[in-house]
């Protein structure tokens, strides 16, 4: 059951991951982040990541274990308060951290993913995102230009997909998701059931499978080791 050759073992996925590379996820605190792939970049131990997403995720949950790792240099997130080991790296000036407004954030990825040169926002005038950004501006508005945010490889979390890629979502999880699985150069799905072509139902597919290179088969997360670590 791989007839479009984008069904690939987690080893092989891991290839497409090395040092200094841009990394985007999908998720929300962990939820939606695909856990088998973050395991393995953490095992690899690939360094010098920067991290593009929501958020810095918790200290043993998700995305926030490669931050505890010391395996990240940079974030472009919204938010890094449920990590301290994040808030901890940026006072101490190991990690870099540019933070966005969560609507402008979702916004340069969508960008991204639908091929705009950027998005004109009238959030942050003025203020601490507000640093070396172009002005713009439309109808007497003034507006920053906020530029497409793009990764060397994308990586999702998903309920089902077909061999084609197509994805479905199980409702929370899908979050950032969708926006994400556009906006790499590479996407790589982590789904948790792989099934023929026809068996789903079109009218659930959230992300077409024309954005998905790969699908890997999630091997799950303790969710109690997580919490408890």
């Amino acid at each position: 059951m791989n007839e479009f050759g984008k069904i690939i073992s987690l080893e092989n996925a891991l290839s497409y991951f090395h040092d200094e590379m841009t990394l985007m996820f999908g998720g929300f605190g962990g939820i939606g982040n695909p856990p088998t792939l973050i395991k393995g970049i953490l095992e690899k131990g690939i360094k010098n990541l920067t991290l593009i997403g929501n958020d810095a995720g918790f200290p043993n949950i998700g995305i926030g274990q490669l931050v505890t790792a010391n395996q990240a240099k940079k974030m472009i997130t919204t938010h890094i308060g449920s990590n301290p080991n994040a808030g901890r790296q940026m006072t101490e000036g190991t990690l870099e951290v540019e933070f966005n407004p969560q609507g402008t954030f979702i916004e340069r990825i969508r960008a991204a993913g639908v091929g705009l040169g950027g998005v004109l926002i009238d959030v942050g005038i003025d203020s601490v995102i507000d640093v070396d950004k172009q002005r713009v501006t439309v109808a007497q508005k003034e507006y920053l230009v906020e530029t497409p945010l793009t990764a060397d490889v994308a990586i999702v979390y998903a309920q089902k997909a077909d061999q084609f890629g197509n994805l479905i979502f199980d409702k929370s999880a899908r979050n950032s998701n969708p926006f994400v699985a556009m906006a790499g150069k590479i996407t790589i799905a982590e789904v948790e059931e792989i099934v023929p072509l026809g068996e789903l139902n079109p009218e659930e597919i959230i992300v077409p499978g024309a954005f998905v290179h790969y699908i890997v088969k999630t091997e799950g997360v303790n969710w109690k080791w997580a919490w408890e670590n």
